[in-house]
């Protein structure tokens, strides 16, 4: 399976970059108040592509950190509830005598 996967990768990445080598032509990227930038075209579309990704990473690790804390915290109470629940069931030691 893994064989598949890496094959698909490369597929993905050669097809991508004859896309980048087909569109280097320079672009006019308009701002406001006539500002222009010219840039090759697939510079843009990695700078793009850079900062979508990002932004997207940025926006997954807030989540990520949130449910990190949760379930530390579930497990902790895991872990009391379960002593808590050892020292009640727990058999009291045997008499001497």
């Amino acid at each position: 399976m893994r064989v598949i996967t890496w094959a698909i990768l490369v597929a993905l990445f050669l097809i991508l970059l004859a896309f980048a080598a087909k569109n280097t032509g320079p672009v006019t990227l308009r701002w406001y108040f006539d500002l222009a930038w010219q840039a090759p075209l697939i510079l843009l579309l990695f700078g793009f592509f850079a900062t979508g990704a990002l932004l997207g990473l940025a926006a997954a690790l807030g989540i990520l950190f949130s449910h990190r804390g949760e379930i530390a915290r579930l497990k902790l109470n895991d872990r009391s509830t379960a002593a808590a629940a050892a020292g009640i069931t727990a058999q009291p030691p045997p008499a001497e005598g």
